[in-house]
This record gives structure tokens, C-alpha cells and sequence, in this order.
């Protein structure tokens, strides 16, 4: 097997350099990542399927792998970030005689079970695993901005989390390697909620011949200004607690969010955005719910 463009690496079972890391899949993230562990005075050894991607970061100091084999023989510490768990099974199954005594981070997007079922194949490998939820886009890794979850042994994450710390704070959420993808995917459904009523307002005061850009520091300075109450609503969920200190009560906002639906009708706009917080608040006011805080809602979303 030949190795890396610069120079040799280390097999199994020889000392490796404890800053030694190799990072599988360049695109926007995988190159962030890579950057930002250069940066940090890792060695960093880098793979992806279209080498040229790797040039840049060669440039920087990486070492570029003629194979993804070659890629995770070359450090103990091996980060994946591809586009999907099909991708990472299709790159590390033709060589799995390389993992053993490996830890994979794999930071690429997926589902709870997904990350149990790739977790359970790397230990039947010999290698450790930690998932992870990158809660930041490419150009905020490595800024105060970026942060991680990762999840999985705890042993292999206190070694690993001196190199994983150049990426963003590190937040460690459990052995169970299926809490960083759920706590992930739980993150980013709060952020296309935010960003689906935003579109629903922008198209909105679009309707009526007004700049989106003007009304876009009103939407911030709202949705801001309201986020400060996911903690309040976030304790009567797990107290179970609706009914004492409310505010503004479900029937009342039932009967003004159908002016929400009739306001876009007149403006010409789709209601499919909003609509779905609408029936599930007509659904608990009729089961006679009326009388409690907009966080009972979420009986309602449990199977």
C-alpha cells in the first residue's frame, strides 16, 4: 500500500503522535475542519474521493492519502465528515483491517439509529466511535460561534477532546452515541422553525410592496426577544406544568392565530407553513386544554 503524498506514517500498534489526525471528506465542513485543525498545530493527513479538493489544504501543511485506508492507517484520531452513514459505509468497509485500535469521530449527518448501528460495527471492528453534531456552517468553525455534540464512549472523547476543541466548544452528551445525532436533528428542527415563520413573514411584507431587508431587523430583534422564554416553557415540560402562571392561554391564541391564515389568503400567500400550529391549537383548546401555556402543545407530538 503507498502512502500519504508527503512522506511515510505509522502503522498499527507503533506510537503515534498524539496530534496526529486525519480527516475523510473535503467538502464545505470537511475542509473547515481540516483547516481549523491545522491551525490549532495538529498533523493533519487528509483523504477525499476527488483528490484535487485536497490541494488547498496541502498548500496549509496537510498531507494528502492516496486512499481513505491510507487516510486512517496514518492516525489513531480519524474525523469523517461525508454526506450521508451510506457514504461512510461505502469509504471504510473495503479496509475495516485497518480500524482496530482507531477512534472514528464521525461528524457526518444522521439519525440516533444510524449512529448506534455504525457504533456497533466499529467496535465489532476494534475501533472506538464517537458521533457528532456540528452546530455551526463552514466558515463559523473554530470562532466562539461553533460548537459540537458528541456522543459515545466517554474514554475515547476525554482523549480526543484536546484535538476536537479546535473545531468549536465541545459538548459531551453521553455513552448512548445516538444523543449527539438526536440532540443534532432537535437543534436543527428548532432552526427551520425559525426560518419557516421568518420566509412566512418575509413573503408577507413582500405582498405588500415592502422591503424584506428593512423588515429583517424586526424579525431578529422579535425572535430574540421571544427566545428567552424557551427555558420557562422548556420547565413546564418536563414539570408537566400548564395550567398555573400563564400568560397568554391557548384558547385565546386560537382564536388570533385564525387571523394569521385569513391575513395570508388576502395577501396571496400560502398558509402550508403555519397551518399545522393552527390545528394542532384548535386540537388541545377542544380537549378542553384552553386554559394552559403554549408549551402543553407538545403532548400533542407524542406518539
Amino acid at each position: 500500500m503507498r502512502g500519504p503524498q508527503q512522506g511515510g506514517y505509522q502503522r498499527k500498534g507503533e506510537a503515534m503522535n498524539e496530534k496526529a489526525v486525519s480527516v475523510l471528506g473535503l467538502g464545505d465542513m470537511g475542509t473547515a475542519l481540516a483547516d481549523a485543525l491545522l491551525a490549532a498545530g495538529h498533523r493533519v493527513t487528509v483523504w477525499n474521493r476527488t483528490a484535487a479538493k485536497a490541494e488547498p489544504l496541502v498548500v496549509k501543511g496537510a498531507t494528502r492519502a492516496d486512499t481513505a485506508a491510507d487516510a486512517v492507517l496514518a492516525s489513531q484520531l480519524v474525523v469523517v465528515c461525508l454526506l450521508d452513514y451510506d457514504s461512510v459505509s461505502q469509504v471504510l468497509a473495503p479496509r475495516t483491517d485497518v480500524l482496530a485500535g482507531r477512534t472514528l469521530v464521525n461528524l457526518t449527518n444522521g439519525t440516533p439509529g444510524q449512529a448506534r448501528e455504525m457504533a456497533t460495527w466499529a467496535a465489532d471492528h476494534g475501533a472506538d466511535y464517537l458521533d457528532g453534531g456540528i452546530m455551526a456552517v463552514p466558515p463559523t468553525i473554530a470562532t466562539p460561534a461553533a460548537f459540537v455534540l458528541y456522543s459515545g464512549p466517554s474514554g475515547a472523547f476525554d482523549t480526543a477532546r484536546p484535538v476536537l476543541d479546535a473545531f468549536g466548544g465541545s459538548h459531551y452528551l453521553g455513552e448512548d452515541p445516538g444523543l449527539a445525532p438526536l440532540h443534532d436533528i432537535a437543534l436543527l428542527c428548532g432552526m427551520y422553525g425559525m426560518f419557516g415563520g421568518a420566509l412566512h413573514a418575509f413573503a408577507l411584507v413582500r405582498s405588500a410592496g415592502r422591503s424584506a431587508a428593512e423588515f429583517a431587523p424586526m424579525v431578529r430583534r422579535y425572535v430574540e426577544t421571544m427566545g428567552v422564554h424557551a427555558e420557562a416553557m422548556a420547565a413546564r415540560i418536563d414539570a408537566g406544568d400548564y395550567a398555573n402562571d400563564v400568560t397568554s392561554n391557548l384558547a385565546m391564541q386560537a382564536a388570533a392565530y385564525g387571523n394569521f391564515l385569513v391575513a395570508a389568503e388576502e395577501a396571496g400567500v400560502s398558509t402550508e407553513l403555519i397551518t399545522p400550529v393552527h390545528s394542532l391549537l384548535q386540537r388541545r383548546v377542544a380537549d378542553g386544554h384552553g386554559h394552559e401555556d403554549t408549551a402543553s402543545l407538545v403532548e400533542l407530538l407524542r406518539n
